[in-house]
């Protein structure tokens, strides 16, 4: 089994915590497995780095400045498996077998370091490689940085790349939690999760892997989270599942949009539950929704919109809060996944060409990871059209 196991700040905080990651790579190695490693800087070195250029230095230094943490992670974790007679070697920009290499923007020349990386597995029967995480090269030899999370994403992209079976990410979780349990009680360990829930919460706040790293995994690369403690390299945590993907979608069957209105919607609590809930109730399924500052729109099917107007108009006359409630028919949506890790970014994407074209937009609705776009059903093959042309 071929594994690139990543060592986070925290795993690698102290002498002891060292010795435990060590400990698991060894005895992985000394099972018969093939093992590259990634080692992010101890504790929290960049951080304590970056507070102390209170000077304006220029992007080279500061890349050179900040890099020194992963440098003395990937020395120290060296020294302490050759300790435990395990050949091993440390590489970092500017090594000869280094393998990750931005181009002239900063972005990852992918053929370059797929070929790199192709290479350096083919050393891993004699030696364990420990790579300095979040740190690049580019074509002249300086140092760049792959930026925040850096680190997992140096790995999964090391495991795709090296043709591995599997990441490991080791960190001072025990895998995807059920909830922060610094703030629920109860919160236990997901034991599988896919990656498309994961780099949504990834992107709302949740610290386990960044989601620039999953964008590097395939279907066939398992990726695992477990805590530092835990000891070996090769079960427990959350295992992610499957592939990140850019989709396009366009619903094949107009729906329809029941608006209700009302003065200040949005300072009433329990106002969307309460009309949401009326239209669940008639197992009517609500394909999405939004809310401006004095309405809330519901997108029913089509063939729904008569009964939710109906709910909706008898929730109305009983709330003084609320004044009136309209339907909109033949109405298109089209769904982006993916696309540009920036949500902004990738909504603008969507958005400019249809604005470009005049074409009418009803809503624009966003989540972590996604764009919708509800636009009129006359349009949407344009539309569809122009979208796919982006991406």
């Amino acid at each position: 089994m071929r594994v690139v196991a990543k060592f986070g700040g925290t795993s690698l905080g102290s002498g002891d915590r060292i010795n435990r990651a060590a400990d698991s790579i060894a005895a992985a190695v000394q099972q018969g497995h093939e093992v590259a490693v990634v080692a992010s800087a101890m504790g929290n070195t960049t951080d304590e780095l970056l507070d102390e250029i209170n000077y304006d230095a220029d992007s080279a230094d500061r890349a050179e400045i900040v890099s020194m943490g992963e440098r003395t992670s990937v020395r120290m974790l060296k020294g302490a498996l050759a300790a435990r007679g395990i050949e091993a070697v440390f590489l970092e920009p500017g090594s000869e077998d280094w393998p990750i290499i931005t181009d002239e923007y900063g972005e990852v020349d992918v053929e370059e370091t797929q070929k790199r990386a192709h290479a350096l597995a083919g050393q891993l029967k004699d030696v364990v490689p420990v790579i300095t995480g979040f740190l690049a090269e580019d074509y002249q030899g300086n140092v760049t940085t792959l930026g925040r999370g850096g680190s997992d994403t140096s790995a999964v992209m090391m495991g795709d790349y090296m043709d591995a079976d599997e990441v490991v990410i080791v960190t001072d979780v025990e895998g995807v939690m059920t909830g922060d349990p610094r703030v629920v009680e109860g919160a236990r360990n997901v034991g599988k999760i896919s990656v498309d829930e994961l780099r949504s919460l990834s992107f709302r706040g949740a610290e386990v892997v960044a989601p620039s790293a999953l964008s590097y995994k395939s279907d066939d690369l398992g990726v695992r989270v477990v805590h530092y403690q835990h000891g070996d390299l090769l079960s427990g945590g959350t295992s992610i599942e499957g592939e990140f993907q850019n989709l396009i979608d366009l619903q094949e069957q107009p729906i329809a949009c029941v608006t209700v209105a009302g003065r200040a919607i949005r300072n009433s609590p329990g106002i969307l539950a309460d009309l949401s809930g009326a239209i669940a109730d008639e197992d009517i399924n609500i394909e999405a929704n939004s809310s401006g500052m004095d309405s809330l729109t519901f997108y029913v099917d089509e063939d729904d919109a008569e009964e939710a107007e109906a709910l909706l108009h008898a929730r109305i006359v009983d709330d003084e809060t609320l004044s009136s409630v309209t339907v909109e028919d033949d109405i298109a949506v089209i769904r982006v996944t993916g696309g540009d890790p920036s949500q902004s970014a990738l909504a603008h994407q969507v958005v400019e060409p249809l604005a470009d074209a005049h074409i009418h937009l009803y809503d624009v609705i966003t989540s972590a990871t996604s764009v919708s776009v509800f636009v009129p059903w006359e349009d949407r093959e344009q539309a569809l059209s122009l979208v796919q042309d982006v991406f």
